[in-house]
């Protein structure tokens, strides 16, 4: 048979859960906040006549591995090759 939750047990899994989903909430604000920013910046580089395309494929690739990049590069050299494209 189940045993019923006791009151004390649901107030602290409430107190609990609430604290999770505050804490949720906070950093999902605090995202939306970060993202403004960064179109600032961007709006800024474009007023100033930078690619903003092409700042974030540089944003893009700065996170990937080098190894990685290397080798998507010649794969993509390759391709083009194949296709009298360079």
């Amino acid at each position: 048979m189940n045993q019923p939750v006791s009151d004390a047990a649901y107030n602290v899994t409430a107190d609990e859960l609430r604290q999770f989903i505050e804490q949720y909430e906070h950093l999902e604000a605090e995202k939306k906040d970060i993202t403004e920013q960064q179109k600032e910046v961007m709006a800024e580089a474009k007023a100033r006549g930078y690619d903003t395309k092409v700042m974030r494929k540089i944003i893009a690739l700065r996170k990937r591995d080098k190894d990685d990049i290397a080798e998507e590069e010649a794969v993509l050299e390759m391709y083009k090759a194949a296709l009298g494209m360079g």
